[in-house]
């Protein structure tokens, strides 16, 4: 008869150790599944429903260009208290510079480049409890981001290169061009 007890309770243990380490995956699963869920929809509407507020050659890729919308959302809180609250969007359209026929790069008389194919349109959207899906070094308080094609379609893109390049700019909100909203 203490054979039967014995039994039990190995079986027992067994169990609460296969239920601690099904609850570890799926706390480790649901974390990762919110960094990667795809919460910003294409904003379809935002060449004629947010305003340009900056066009620019990309200093970290020489060979593009990129133009800035925002939504009133962001832009009348960037002039009101500079603070960008929830509800703000941000749609960056990368566009390819012109390059002549050995390849290299087209510019202006004054020396900017020349747009040439649109190639991505990139979005920072802000939502309160957004950033914490994230690691510190990935955090961006609470944007995220989300990369599409010209016409709409999710980009299978590394996000974290995103977020990795934003996450140091804490004294600007996460922004590059946030000056350029205030004015």
């Amino acid at each position: 008869m203490p054979a039967r007890p014995v039994a039990g309770a190995i079986r027992e243990e067994s169990m609460s150790k296969k239920l601690l380490g099904m609850a570890i995956a799926a706390i480790i699963t649901t974390t990762a599944a919110s960094a990667n869920e795809q919460r910003i929809a294409f904003p379809k509407d935002y060449a004629s429903d947010f305003k340009n507020y900056l066009s620019l050659d990309r200093v970290q890729n020489p060979d593009q260009i990129i133009r800035l919308f925002a939504n009133d959302r962001a832009l009348s809180a960037a002039k009101e208290d500079g603070v960008l609250p929830s509800g703000s969007i941000l749609v960056g359209e990368i566009y390819a510079a012109k390059k002549d026929a050995q390849g290299n790069i087209i510019t202006s008389s004054l020396g900017r480049r020349i747009k040439d194919k649109l190639l991505a349109v990139a979005v920072m959207e802000k939502r309160t409890g957004w950033g914490s899906a994230f690691s510190e070094e990935l955090k961006n308080g609470d944007w995220d981001f989300a990369i599409f094609s010209p016409d709409g379609k999710r980009l299978n893109k590394d996000l974290n290169s995103c977020r990795g390049c934003h996450a140091p700019l804490k004294d600007t909100q996460h922004i590059f061009s946030l000056e350029h909203l205030t004015k």
